[in-house]
């Protein structure tokens, strides 16, 4: 047996239909999730939320939003979700002083006009932040936190300083006093729906503010003093800043394949990983090639070219699944890959569902002799390299990563990130994956994360054993891990391996190593000559 490619067929042909259907439209699975500038329009939407989300308190005027838009429009945000406001914050700038009254919400945010507002201050004030209650579990608190620290960071901005809730806190108060409770939710023997999540998005506890909203019963009364520190900041603007450190946290999954009874248990296996890549903050989360064979179990036996067919029945609801997960952990997601029909034609297809909710997709173009024989499966023909929040990515199913013409294509076109779902069934054909990425890392100076399955599928035919050991890779110099393996799971055992890679260090790299392979190649000797549909380029 070769790559992806499994176990003798005997089985009788069962005809089946569900995959002969034209080229899957992605945009009717797309959430469009967008993080922007408030506007003086969505002043309904913004009181709609603050109703629902502090039902006792006095909402904005439109008033305040025109005097917050005038004078720091870019610290008051939203996001939209399929073009409707689910989220919002607002805050303004001061200049640190002890003598401030931290304390005080209506002096610091001047009653919601933030007329006091210094563009030069070293220091955001959070006045508040809201999520539609429908839209939680979203991490979309977690999205402007974000946006606020990228803010900071852009302009140069010491901290961020909020007087957060906690209302958690009436559950306890007949058992223990504020100061008691706050301790037990940084120590985490204690759970509060606000601090919890704030401390988790890098803020410190500074002090306790009793009286801060009278009208805030659920905390009754009080808020926590907390702040932010921007590590970027430059104490001399004039001076010339240069970010030393970008860095991108990837998970890969080395996934047990099991017999499931239907697509719901496959989803809550699959959920899982998403939640732990989520609690680690992982930028990206690499599924192998065709983990959703797994789904064979619960469908009835048959040759495994009708059964790669069947298998795209599923496909609306993984994409459906996938989309929602990337958006509710707040992680870039390569789905592996999964059989898909287009025109009648069999491909083998790897899914990028980013966390704003757009999706990607990248054919595997080289197919094994045995996929071709036993499954009927026909390569694609054009390498993608997609734009991401975290920078440029390419994308290369098994087999295509043994193709080092694939990863020059990308390299050229500004991938960073080399993502290799795969899925073998031997250690040789697992050592093909893993000896060809290492030297795609090597070669084209980027980090490399390969992810495959372990475990068997005894009665789904082709698809029976597996081997795998998941790893992330790393160029082989001296600014790297000392021997050019990130992080790599144990042989065969289903875990996740996590690790984060410095996309300016590769950029150093590429200039500055030892060797300089990119640079080097002797163009004058051979190229890679790349057919794209706007011509022919030479690489």
């Amino acid at each position: 047996m070769s790559d992806c490619d499994q176990g003798q067929a005997n089985q009788p042909d069962i005809k089946t239909t569900s995959g002969s259907s034209d080229e899957i439209d992605l945009r009717q699975f797309e959430w469009n999730l967008v993080v922007r500038q408030t506007r003086l329009e969505d002043f309904e939407a913004l009181i709609r939320i603050q109703k629902k989300c502090f039902p006792d308190m006095e909402t904005w005027t439109i008033e305040q939003l025109q005097s917050q838009l005038a004078r720091f429009p870019e610290g008051q945000m939203v996001i939209e979700c399929d073009g409707k406001v689910v989220a919002s914050c607002s805050g303004l700038l001061v200049n640190f002083d002890d003598s401030l009254e931290w304390h005080n919400w209506k002096v610091m945010a001047d009653g919601g006009f933030i007329r006091n507002h210094v563009p030069t201050g070293d220091t955001m004030y959070g006045i508040e932040i809201m999520v539609d209650p429908e839209y939680r579990g979203m991490r979309l608190s977690r999205r402007l936190y974000q946006a606020r620290k990228d803010l900071c960071r852009q302009k140069n901005i010491a901290r961020i300083i909020i007087g957060g809730r906690i209302p958690g806190f009436h559950k306890y108060a007949d058992k223990m006093s504020a100061r008691e409770y706050v301790e037990g939710v940084v120590d985490k023997s204690l759970y509060d729906p606000v601090l919890t999540a704030q401390i988790a998005n890098g803020f410190a506890l500074q002090g306790l503010i009793p009286n801060y909203l009278p009208s805030d019963h659920e905390s009754a009364g009080y808020a926590t003093f907390l702040e932010w520190k921007n590590l970027d900041y430059s104490v001399n603007p004039n001076r010339r800043f240069r970010r030393s450190v970008e860095l991108v946290r990837i998970g890969a999954v080395q996934y047990q394949m099991r017999a499931v009874k239907d697509f719901d248990e496959f989803a809550k296996q699959a959920r899982y990983f998403v939640d732990v890549a989520g609690d680690y903050k992982c930028d990206f989360l690499l599924f192998p090639e065709l983990f959703t064979l797994q789904l064979l179990s619960c469908l009835p036996s048959q040759r495994p070219g009708s059964a790669a067919r069947a298998l795209s029945v599923f496909t609306p609801q993984y994409l459906e699944l996938f989309t929602e997960m990337a958006i509710a952990f707040d992680t870039n997601i390569i789905g592996g890959s999964h059989f898909v029909v287009e025109d009648d034609t069999l491909y083998n297809i790897s899914f990028l569902f980013r966390r704003d909710g757009s999706i990607e997709k990248q054919y595997k173009l080289h197919i094994t002799p045995s996929e071709r024989h036993w499954w009927g499966v026909q390569g694609g023909d054009k390498v993608e390299v997609f734009d991401t929040d975290c920078g440029p990515i390419s994308i290369q199913v098994c087999y295509d990563c043994q193709f080092p013409e694939v990863s020059r294509i990308a390299a050229e076109r500004g991938a960073n990130l080399l993502f290799v779902p795969f899925n073998t069934d031997t250690q040789l054909g697992y050592l093909r994956v893993r000896m060809c990425a290492q030297a795609r890392a090597v070669e084209n100076h980027f980090y490399v994360a390969i992810a495959g399955c372990t475990g068997n599928l005894p009665f789904v035919e082709n698809a029976d054993i597996h081997y795998a050991q998941s790893a992330i890779f790393t160029p082989a110099d001296v600014t790297f891990a000392r021997d050019a393996i990130g992080a790599e799971a144990n042989p065969n055992v289903e875990m996740v391996v996590i690790h984060d890679v410095d996309i300016e260090l590769l950029r150093r790299h590429r200039k500055q190593g030892s060797v300089t392979n990119w640079n080097d190649r002797r163009q004058d000797l051979y190229n890679v000559r790349y057919h794209t549909e706007h011509g022919t380029r030479d690489i």
